[in-house]
């Protein structure tokens, strides 16, 4: 890996492309070194995974609408949605949007967190929607996956959003259409200049994931992704782009993260180097935020040692300073202590889910949600025992960039009537890599089916499953098919423009 230095500069400077972080991004996409075997398979997980959480979601409200809009622009050869018959193909952009609000509704899928955080599993559904219109092998798929994922994971370890409250999608829309660029062949010139545009028009705040979190929270990486589309199309036609728009003077790291003086440093992997980061990231048991899922796995465990939990007196949760100010207490959210909250607002609230583990000794993706479930008044009262506090070793542990310290769970005081405590502690999930029960091929094939259980027929989960775990020797025809049908998939006929 090569670390780059990025800085604002004066135009007076005449910033050469070469240069330029996105140019060098774009070298990273050009590259044709082979995939690795185990990024190969871990893209094949991840193609599951993302399958498996939009199954799941396929007839809530947000997947719903966004698959009726996609389904106002039918094209030929276009690309598949999710629910929907093989047959039916759309415009790459618009199933992009659709089935990446499929992916990103319950929370559920893949997680990297480093200097910023990032779902990189996001990637996966403009990739694939360009690849079927395109007609793009399964091998070229993969290393479109795999240059995605590479991108948003080394601009998450270098550069920090969140302390701007900037949303984490600004680092997707590069990615995505790096990751396009590198499955279609571009040169590096097409590829910087998509690059640039994606940055540009993705750059959101975070009050999507703030105070009354509604549906946008899934919509937002969906847009991502479509405009990733759209700015490779645009790109490829000879459109350029802000320019250069991380060092610009009037650019992005100029005005919209750390200023003029600021320096961020950014590893991508050399000329002849395998992209590999996708390894670095960890995917969901749960359906929650992923600071939630090593506190999840202790609070089931916890729970099942404490007999009567109406005697706790009150719950402390030592964490890092993100788990602490996004989905503990130190973000002054008083929606995250309501029984009435949205779903999406109770996926950031600690309090509630560690609660409601250790009520029920483990978690389920829409049965923890219910608003039956949330209104329990034992539950409220268990809940509004339960603060968080930040521990600065946990916050240094978070960050580390050594994947045996690196942790992201953090240290339980529970204090009951008597007086008498309990103390435990957890660093990381049990399905994380150095978890208790590391996740492998047959978890992933377990929660796909799981998930699409009752959803999808057993013949089109077995379908989907050999397409997927073969998809290093699919043809074009093979990968126009990696998508699901669900029988009986209603709409509501709903209107808007379209």
């Amino acid at each position: 890996m090569i670390d780059h230095e990025v800085r604002t500069h004066k135009s007076s400077e005449n910033l050469a492309r070469e240069d330029q972080l996105a140019w060098k991004i774009a070298e990273v996409a050009s590259d044709t070194t082979p995939v690795d075997s185990d990024v190969t398979e871990m893209v094949i997980n991840r193609v599951i995974d993302n399958a498996s959480v939009a199954a799941a979601s396929v007839r809530r409200s947000a997947p719903l609408h966004a698959r009726e809009q996609a389904q106002t622009h039918p094209y030929t050869p276009g690309a598949t949605v999710f629910g929907l018959p093989l047959g039916e193909r759309f415009s790459p952009e618009w199933a992009a949007w659709a089935n990446g609000v499929a992916v990103r509704e319950l929370d559920f899928h893949d997680t990297f967190l480093a200097a910023e955080y990032s779902h990189p599993g996001d990637n996966i559904p403009p990739v694939l929607a360009v690849a079927q219109h395109k007609g793009i092998s399964g091998k070229d798929l993969i290393n479109g996956i795999a240059t995605g994922y590479e991108i948003q994971v080394d601009l998450v370890k270098g550069m920090c959003l969140h302390e701007h409250k900037i949303d984490h999608v600004a680092h997707l829309g590069p990615s995505a259409a790096a990751g396009i660029g590198a499955m279609l062949g571009l040169d590096t010139e097409v590829t910087f200049q998509a690059i640039q545009q994606a940055l540009h028009v993705t750059t959101a705040t975070r009050q999507s994931r703030k105070g009354e979190i509604s549906s946008w929270k899934a919509h937002a990486p969906a847009f991502a992704g479509k405009m990733a589309v759209e700015s490779v199309d645009r790109a490829m036609r000879g459109e350029g782009a802000p320019n250069p728009i991380y060092e610009g003077e009037d650019g992005f790291i100029a005005w919209i993260l750390s200023g003029p003086e600021a320096r961020y440093t950014i590893p991508l992997p050399g000329a002849g180097e395998a992209k590999r980061a996708i390894l670095d990231t960890y995917t969901k048991e749960h359906s929650a935020e992923y600071q939630a899922q090593a506190l999840i796995d202790l609070a089931r465990k916890l729970g099942g040692q404490i007999e009567d939990l109406s005697n706790i007196k009150r719950v402390v949760i030592h964490t890092s300073h993100h788990t602490h100010n996004v989905i503990g207490t130190g973000a002054n959210d008083p929606q995250k202590m309501d029984p009435g909250a949205s779903r999406e607002t109770l996926d950031h609230s600690i309090m509630y889910i560690f609660a409601v583990a250790m009520e029920d000794q483990g978690w389920h993706h829409e049965a923890s949600y219910a608003p039956e479930r949330a209104g329990r008044p034992e539950t409220v009262k268990l809940w509004h025992k339960i603060e968080t506090t930040e521990d600065k070793e946990w916050t240094r542990r978070y960050h580390s960039t050594d994947p045996n310290e690196k942790a992201f769970g953090g240290r339980v005081e529970i204090e009951f009537e008597d007086g008498s405590t309990l103390v435990d502690e957890i660093a990381v999930a049990d399905a994380h890599p150095f978890g208790a029960r590391p996740f492998a091929r047959a978890n992933y094939i377990e929660k796909f089916k799981t998930l699409s259980e009752g959803i999808l027929t057993g013949a089109e989960q077995t379908r989907f499953i050999d397409l997927a775990e073969n998809l290093e020797n699919l043809d074009a025809k093979g990968v126009a098919e990696l998508s699901f049908t669900v029988d009986g998939l209603e709409h509501t006929g709903s209107k808007g423009i379209f």
